[in-house]
């Protein structure tokens, strides 16, 4: 690949080692059409070395320009394949969790009871304190939604060969505007829509030579209610691709030493494959965390919404 930085960018194949999928092309006519116009003067063997371990994703609905743009069309990225399996895997678990909680009593099994726990923490301890007692119960299940997604795909970051959906800006913007979207139609349905944009205005008794300065605070809490939103989305996308380029960094000494003596490079390797490892469970961390975060604050910016300045 051209950079490293592609590694962990969303892109139209799935990337496995060599030695699990290798290309055998008999000549350049098989190489697929957007292969031959973005290499040109690329001989066959150039084209199975450079994409042996690379999965190929079928696109049926658009065109691809190279493995990671679009040229026209719906092309299908691996992100959105991920997304999908994570949307089906919540589905089943959550069905089934439906299916042991229908008869009132707590659900039995460690899987089980630690999901409950996670559920009953996310309701009593971050949507109602931040929501209210009597707004929270109609949000919980978009909480609870948008953490267990968040979560699966960061975990699914620290798979091999797979990737972070939420390390795409098109993931974690998209989780944005469907917590700003629920605040603006939640407060809209609540105040009204005057009502609604009003209200993000405290209440001041002025004299009529300073009202004016009402104007001025309501163009600030507008632009800050935008900018708090992208926020949330920036945080999220930031930290999941910096841990991933730091990890990253960490076995890219192994390469980096492949030249030197035999004594450095063993070295190097030690120290690389100790360093990613406390990484990556730093990693595991971050992965619960991020998605704690991004919930806590979807709750705090629906509490804001749903009530008064």
């Amino acid at each position: 690949m051209a950079s490293p930085v592609l590694h962990i960018k969303d892109g139209y194949f799935f990337e496995v080692p060599k030695f699990l999928w290798r290309q055998h092309y008999q000549s350049v006519s098989d190489v697929p059409q957007f292969l031959r116009d973005a290499h040109p003067h690329a001989t066959v063997e150039e084209f199975n070395r450079e994409m042996s371990g690379k999965i190929l994703i079928p696109q049926p609905f658009g065109t691809i320009k190279n493995l990671h743009d679009s040229k026209s069309g719906f092309c299908i990225s691996r992100f959105m394949i991920l997304e999908t399996i994570i949307v089906v895997l919540l589905v089943v678990v959550f069905k089934k969790y439906g299916e042991k909680i229908r008869d009132g009593h707590p659900p039995r099994g460690k899987f089980w009871n630690t999901l409950d726990a996670f559920l009953l923490y996310l309701r009593d301890s971050v949507a109602r304190p931040a929501i209210g007692e009597h707004e929270a119960d109609r949000f919980v299940p978009l909480l609870w939604t948008i953490f267990f997604f968040i979560l699966t795909c960061n975990l699914f970051g620290m798979l091999p060969w797979m990737g972070a959906p939420t390390s795409a800006f098109g993931a974690t913007f998209a989780l944005a505007c469907a917590i700003f979207a629920t605040g603006l139609v939640s407060g809209m349905m609540k105040f009204g829509v005057v009502g609604y944009w009003l209200n993000q205005v405290p209440h001041m008794d002025l004299p009529v030579f300073l009202r004016p300065i009402k104007l001025m605070i309501f163009a600030i809490e507008l632009v800050g209610l935008v900018i708090k939103h992208a926020v949330l989305a920036i945080r999220l996308l930031a930290n999941m691709v910096a841990g991933h380029l730091v990890l990253m960094g960490f076995l890219g000494i192994i390469v980096g030493a492949a030249g030197a003596s035999s004594g450095l490079w063993a070295t190097a390797t030690v120290i690389s494959v100790i360093g990613s490892t406390l990484f990556s469970i730093l990693e595991l961390f971050v992965a619960f965390l991020q998605a704690y975060v991004f919930t806590f604050l979807a709750a705090l910016f629906i509490g804001a919404a749903v009530h008064h300045h």
